[in-house]
């Protein structure tokens, strides 16, 4: 007996997902979760405000990058949420006019939580490693660690694992150090 054939999800199922929902399609299945919790707000938060300054904005860095939050990225049939992306102003001079990118960014950052972690490793990341997306750091705000990848032809290598209080200077961004303690709730 065939099973039947399901339909991809649209960008219309997409769109019709309540407000307080973060919605991804990923392999042709919608992805649905809700707003993160303040522990994982405050880890992505927080290493926004690291990496914008010096990065984003060129304050006390090299400057040459945009940093987003929850960026909506188009790549391919897939539509990703990562909860922080940045891009090269040499890759993409300005910020496009509508409410989404189809240039992959060249880094992503996942905070991971019991209902994304498998997500976000087995469904995401190959999909940023086709794409061409550099770097990916995954941060767990429980158990307060960083994991750094960069996209290599014989796929992901783990760069590092850093944990606690730790203080790092690690690719894209080794161009300033900062401590982890910062991304934790205590």
């Amino acid at each position: 007996m065939d099973l039947p054939q399901l339909k991809p999800a649209t960008y219309q199922d997409l769109c019709a997902v309540p407000d307080n929902m973060i919605a991804e399609i990923i392999g042709g299945a919608l992805y649905t979760q809700p707003r993160p919790s303040p522990r994982h707000a405050r880890a992505s938060s927080s290493l926004g405000d690291e990496i914008v300054s010096p990065f984003d904005k060129g304050r006390g860095g090299p400057g040459g990058w945009w940093i987003l939050d929850e960026p909506e990225c188009h790549l391919g049939f897939d539509i990703l949420v990562p909860d922080l992306a940045g891009w090269r102003r040499e890759h993409l001079p300005r910020l496009p006019e509508g409410a989404y990118f189809e240039l992959a960014p060249d880094w992503v950052c996942e905070v991971l939580s019991s209902g994304t972690a498998r997500i976000d490793r087995v469904e995401k990341m190959p999909i940023y490693a086709r794409e061409g997306v550099a770097h990916v750091w995954l941060i767990d705000p429980v158990l307060r660690i960083l994991e750094v990848f960069e996209n290599t032809e014989s796929g992901w290598l783990l760069l590092g694992v850093f944990e606690n209080d730790d203080a790092i200077s690690i690719a894209p961004f080794d161009a300033i150090t900062f401590n982890l303690s910062v991304l934790w709730v205590d």
